[in-house]
C-alpha cells in the first residue's frame, strides 16, 4: 500500500534522479565543493556516488538536502 506524503518533497523521488539532476546543474566539480564527500572528487561517477550514499546516511542526508534547496524550495516560493 502506497502511502500519501504532501509534506515530503522527496516522495516518489529516486536517489539515482536526485544524484543524477545535482550533477547535471552542478557538475562534478561545484558539486564537490557543496558536499564534502569524495566519491564526487575522486574518480566521480553517477555509480559509484549511489553505492557510497546508499551505505552511508549521513552522506546521504546532505545530498537530499541540497537537492530540496536547490530544486524543491524553488517550485514552492512561487
Amino acid at each position: 500500500m502506497t502511502q500519501h506524503q504532501p509534506n515530503n518533497p522527496l516522495h516518489g523521488i529516486k536517489l539515482a534522479q536526485i544524484v543524477t539532476e545535482l550533477q547535471a546543474h552542478f557538475g562534478w566539480y561545484a558539486l564537490y565543493a557543496r558536499v564534502r564527500i569524495n566519491c564526487f572528487s575522486n574518480d566521480p561517477s553517477i555509480k559509484s556516488s549511489l553505492k557510497f550514499l546508499r551505505r552511508t546516511p549521513w552522506a546521504r542526508e546532505k545530498v537530499e538536502n541540497l537537492y530540496v534547496e536547490t530544486f524543491c524550495e524553488k517550485k514552492g516560493s512561487n
